[in-house]
């Protein structure tokens, strides 16, 4: 093994401990108070706190993103765009925020909770919070009532378009009634609608009794409700800005005359060059720390930021590939010592089957979705796949690090004993520490099974399977090789996979014609709970999207598969009706969950890894399965030495015991 490999696999081990240690999540009433306490008295937002490494704390922080991910809009309220989000998030001030372990803390609302099982939410909000211009002077307070109105653009169809209207309308009483009835509208009639004006009030369930108290009512029970409150769909909006700018321009606003109420104001933006953000002196949180400024510099490709980074020029980079390896290889390189993994994405990669496959003139693929209906067939390759040389695509230190065993995502929400809820998804399966899937025996005896009952059915083989590939992408070609060599491995009489390319658009091309066998999809959570990655599964139900755009199930034929579809249905519908016991709940997801694995509707494939240099610990900031809050600017321990491995070793432990 290479030098410091024992140290690297370690931090590994740690990391992915990491996610396991953050408390339960109470649906009752949430505890007040400011953010955790710092060191700096009130008055403004002090400076990011001294590292443990001996480095000085940087305090004006640089960073990189790529000219393709510039921003389209300053407001938070018309995207649903990372690009967007990564930035506005900083300048924005939510009702709640996340903590470095996922767990929703106060942020504006210093308390909050649910009396009735996620009908009724109330929060009671904190009355130091207020808008600013960009040079930080104060133009109104931020009080309940910027919800409201946050809510009636968004809803309103002519102000908004569509823009995150999908978890309010389904959430919040009468919100796609108002959305409906503003879509009908004439436009001119539209804009001038506004919470002082129009049916809002009457028709949506959303109240404010009084300028620091702000109440939600569900369409249904909703004891995850909360969690959206890091979602873009509630951050807030106030009328003075609008009524400053006019209606007809809040959406070309721009980072000089919008209002701030985050921790940072955008100073300076140059389209695809740089922008600024500067610390906001009147940000409510007294006791945070932040950097003077975040500079954010957009690169024109995705190598740049290693050059940068070994320059002093920016503060982190995503190793690419080839920088990995030239650094890890060398034990003589200067930054050989500093590789830090970074920590798992939050996005849950499967390996789908397309149950009702056409052929390229629109017939069934009948050979193809008689074998995928075969669970047999399904449980040779889901034991049988050896993935390593897969994982090994996207992380060439560690490629185990990756393995993926439940269809959720790590570090998405946790039982009141302050466990992942993916742990007992693993302990269901009989996987109690989330490895060892891989199974060559168990993989021969279902091939043996598979091909009896097939050719029973008359099916011909080797069944051939369809993967598809974008043209030109060289890199999508090596991964889709190193997949066709873990299938065909089960046996080339058994598999014959076919690598095929779409030219622009996977979803036009292939996944809405059909023409797929399998393919390759992740889900990242929308809010912070099990039914919102199970409910994309679901049979016969128009809003399940995995079920229509990928798996295609509500156009099989065969019963078995059918009745197997629809018993997950119901448990996962089964699931989501519980409402007043919140492990209980998560218990009835779990038992859904492993059986949509156990009868292999979906192979669960991999976690996203990546290798850093930084001068971030990463342990410190903001860090949610779900949400815009991760690339927020504040709390962040920093180093103006990059931090080392045996460094990082220590940063997790701590952490871990926290």
């Amino acid at each position: 093994m290479k030098k410091n490999s024992v140290r690297i696999l370690a931090l590994l081990l740690a990391a992915l401990l990491a996610l396991s240690a953050c408390g339960g999540k109470d649906t009752t009433t949430q505890p007040g108070g400011d953010a955790p306490a710092g060191n700096e008295p009130a008055g403004e937002p002090g400076q990011p706190g001294q590292p443990d490494n001996g480095g000085e704390a940087i305090t004006d922080f640089v960073t990189f993103a790529l000219q393709t991910a510039e921003m389209e809009t300053f407001l938070i309220l018309n995207s649903e765009s990372q690009f967007d989000l990564n930035v506005l998030c900083n300048a924005y001030a939510p009702l709640l925020e996340v903590d470095a372990k996922g767990k929703l803390i106060p942020a504006v609302a210093r308390e909050w909770g649910t009396e009735d099982g996620g009908l009724t939410w109330t929060f009671k909000l904190r009355d130091d919070v207020v808008w600013v211009d960009v040079n930080g002077n104060e133009k109104a307070k931020c009080v309940a009532r910027d919800w409201l109105t946050a809510l009636e653009w968004i809803l309103n169809f002519h102000k908004n378009s569509a823009e995150n209207t999908s978890m309010p309308s389904a959430l919040i009483a009468g919100a796609e009634e108002y959305y409906e009835m503003t879509k009908a509208m004439d436009a001119a009639e539209a804009m001038a609608l506004s919470v002082e004006s129009g049916p809002f009030l009457e028709t949506v369930g959303i109240e404010a009794p009084d300028d620091y108290t702000l109440i939600y009512h569900c369409a249904k029970n909703a004891p995850y409700f909360d969690t959206l409150c890091v979602s873009a769909c509630m951050y807030p909006l106030s009328q003075g800005l609008v009524d400053e700018l006019g209606v007809e321009n809040v959406l070309s606003m721009n980072n000089k005359n919008m209002w701030y109420s985050g921790p940072y104001t955008i100073t300076d933006f140059q389209m695809n060059n740089s922008k600024t953000l500067t610390k906001n002196p009147a940000y409510w949180d007294t006791n945070c720390s932040l950097f003077d400024t975040v500079t954010i510099l957009m690169l024109e490709d995705g190598n740049q930021d290693d050059t940068l980074f070994q320059t002093g020029e920016v503060d982190h980079t995503s190793l690419s590939e080839s920088n990995l390896r030239t650094i890890y290889d060398d034990p003589n390189n200067k930054f050989h010592n500093n590789l830090v993994q970074s920590r798992i994405d939050k996005y849950s990669y499967q390996i789908f089957f397309n149950f009702a496959k056409r052929n390229a003139d629109g017939t069934m693929d009948e050979n193809w979705n008689k074998a995928a209906a075969n669970e047999a067939f399904r449980k040779s390759l889901y034991y049988g796949m050896d993935l390593t040389n897969y994982w090994y695509r996207t992380d060439i230190i560690d490629p185990a690090s990756c393995e993926n065993l439940a269809f959720t995502m790590k570090g998405l929400l946790y039982y009141s004993d302050g466990s992942d809820y993916v742990e007992h998804v693993w302990d269901k399966l009989g996987y109690p520490d989330g490895t060892g899937r891989y199974d060559a025996e168990k993989g021969k005896q279902y091939k043996e099974q598979a091909i009896k009952e097939l050719t029973a059915k008359g099916v011909t083989f080797p069944v051939e399977m369809d993967y598809y590939i974008k043209a030109g992408d060289q890199n999508a070609l090596d991964t889709g090789v190193v997949l066709k060599e873990i299938l065909e491995s089960l046996g080339t009489d058994y598999i014959s996979v076919n690598l095929k390319e779409f030219v622009s658009s996977s979803s036009k091309e292939v996944y809405t014609p059909g023409l797929h066998s399998i393919l390759i999809r992740n889900w990242g959570a929308d809010y912070g709970d099990p039914e919102n990655f199970l409910g994309q599964m679901l049979y016969g139900v128009d809003s399940a999207w995995h079920s229509n755009t990928s798996t295609h199930i509500n156009d099989a034929a065969d019963p078995d598969l059918i009745a197997t579809y629809q018993e997950f249905t119901r448990m996962a519908q089964d699931a989501a009706e519980i409402y007043d016991d919140m492990d209980a709940r998560y218990d009835a997801h779990v038992d859904a969950e492993a059986y949509l694995i156990d009868h292999v509707l979906a192979i669960p494939l991999y976690y996203k890894t990546g290798w850093e240099l930084t001068r971030i610990n990463n342990y410190t900031k903001m860090y949610a399965m779900y949400g815009i809050q991760n690339y927020t600017y504040k709390n962040i321990q920093t180093s103006a030495e990059p931090y080392t491995t045996a460094q990082y070793e220590q940063l997790l432990a701590d952490f871990n015991a926290q």
